[in-house]
């Protein structure tokens, strides 16, 4: 007797059989945990300089092109990219999936130290780290407005904008890309500060 015609000639024990299977079968759909954003880990390695107060020029031939030179290599290495502004030069080391990401990070941070007597001296160490894609923008929001200048507009996003985002349960952080910073200037008298014995 093979399984088909038993269940014919007993259909009770057939159909709780089947009811008992849909029934661990939603169950464990419902206790399935879903991750939205996977674990990914690629050799992406990040060299982070500043040296404060330098032209972007200068950061380029200073610091920029010798941590380029010294990586460039590298086994594995694909590509290399480089990112100068006024004060901060940030240099990232693109590897082969094939790569180990900590493997690749120790060679790129054995590299950097290696020049790192050839940098000026007012550079402060350089920051080698992998690049997380967890901690990746989730959301990306750009704002214009017609009523408010880019200060108004910066301003509202520093203090209104991001506290409401930041109430938002689950919301790490906020950041604003673009716009204006704001900075405080000081005039100093100095004919007032001689008077009261007072160097700046």
């Amino acid at each position: 007797m093979n399984v088909s015609a038993w269940c014919i000639r007993n259909p009770i024990p057939a159909i709780m059989f089947f009811v008992m299977l849909c029934f661990a079968g939603i169950l464990s759909y419902q206790s399935m945990k879903v991750q939205n954003f996977p674990d990914l880990d690629v050799p992406n390695i990040v060299i982070s300089a500043s040296l404060p107060g330098a032209s972007p020029a200068q950061l380029e031939t200073d610091v920029a092109r010798k941590n380029e030179n010294a990586i460039a290599s590298l086994q594995g290495l694909k590509n290399i990219y480089t990112k100068v502004q006024d004060g901060a030069a940030t240099i990232t080391a693109e590897f082969r999936l094939e790569k180990s990401t900590q493997e690749a990070l120790d060679e790129v941070r054995s590299a950097v130290q290696q020049v790192r007597a050839d940098l000026p001296a007012d550079v402060r160490d350089p920051i080698v780290s992998k690049i997380n894609l967890t901690a990746s923008p989730v959301l990306a929001y750009t704002l214009r407005s017609k009523a408010m200048d880019d200060v108004a507009l910066s301003w509202f996003v520093d203090d209104t904008l991001t506290r409401s985002l930041l109430a938002v349960r689950g919301v790490g952080s906020v950041n604003r890309v673009g716009g204006v910073t704001r900075e405080v200037r000081i005039a100093l008298n100095s004919a007032k500060m001689q008077s009261l014995g007072i160097s700046a």
